[in-house]
């Protein structure tokens, strides 16, 4: 019975003790009986040193609210070994006293942030060495054990020529006509690549166009014509499709032709792209001359 009284004594100073102090004091005083340092409990709590600084010293203006001040003097009691209960209820009496009763809505089960609650550092670096692991492990498998045509889209036109054969027909001088089949008495267009002046006439010498075609500018060769021919310093600036079919060049740029049939029996009648040529152009010039 001695026992309990002696208790309840203890007690009732120990609170009245606790009342003759403000919760500022209260927790500086248990912080230096157990040699900790500001910085140490900053450390601890990770609570910023200039919020704590602040609830020592009462200065609650100073924090970021009603709410926050009560949560980092709870945490900073638990710290100390003071009851958090205890020193929040009295801080909220302080505040209340110093005109900071607005309400603030508290959120539940505050707390800062709890150190053993924080992934260490190494745990980061570790994560991240791990992931650079796989992902150069992945490029070298890639790299390694992948064909070239798992890469390739398998939708792609493009193809690749096998053994080399068909390519080495087209290197022997002769160009392969483009698309269909051409017919003998298909439709021949000339389509200007450059600028380029030409003469076309039929086998009396009768001219049946004549004219400086500018790129893009095509002349479609009659059908009814009698023996169609073409006259021009720069066979290699026309291309020439029977019914849409390219068929090889009338000539190259250093060869003035003249006389060469462009019908579309003459076309893939003859053997040599040149056809029948002058060599310079003057020339050229007197045939023209004498064609007209």
């Amino acid at each position: 019975m001695m026992a309990e009284e002696n208790d309840a004594e203890e007690l009732d100073q120990d609170n009245a003790e606790l009342n003759l102090h403000s919760v500022g004091e209260m927790l500086r005083h248990a912080r230096e009986q157990k040699n900790l340092g500001i910085e140490d409990i900053a450390k601890t709590t990770r609570i910023p040193q200039r919020h704590l600084e602040s609830i020592e010293s009462g200065d609650f203006a100073a924090l970021p609210g009603r709410t926050y001040a009560i949560g980092f003097a709870k945490s900073y009691a638990r710290t100390v070994g003071l009851s958090e209960v205890t020193i929040g209820s009295q801080l909220r009496e302080e505040m209340d006293d110093q005109g900071h009763s607005a309400y603030e809505p508290e959120t539940s089960g505050y707390s800062p942030a709890n150190p053993s609650s924080i992934p260490p550092k190494y745990l980061a670096w570790t994560a991240a060495g791990i992931a650079a692991i796989l992902l150069v492990g992945f490029l070298v498998w890639r790299t390694l054990f992948l064909e070239p045509g798992d890469f390739m889209d398998g939708s792609s036109d493009a193809e690749f020529v096998e053994g080399g054969g068909e390519l080495e027909s087209g290197l022997d001088g002769t160009i392969e006509p483009v698309g269909p089949t051409p017919s003998a008495t298909g439709a021949v267009v000339l389509t200007a690549t450059e600028t380029v002046w030409l003469k076309i006439y039929d086998e009396d010498g009768e001219r049946l166009f004549e004219k400086e075609m500018t790129a893009g500018e095509q002349y479609s060769v009659p059908a009814d014509a009698k023996g169609p021919q073409i006259l021009t310093g720069r066979p290699d600036a026309l291309t020439v499709t029977i019914d849409g079919a390219v068929v090889p060049p009338l000539g190259t740029a250093d060869r003035t032709i003249k006389d060469v049939g462009i019908s579309a029996a003459a076309l893939l009648g003859r053997s040599d792209p040149g056809g029948s040529a002058t060599g310079t152009g003057d020339e050229a010039a007197g045939n023209q001359s004498s064609t007209q």
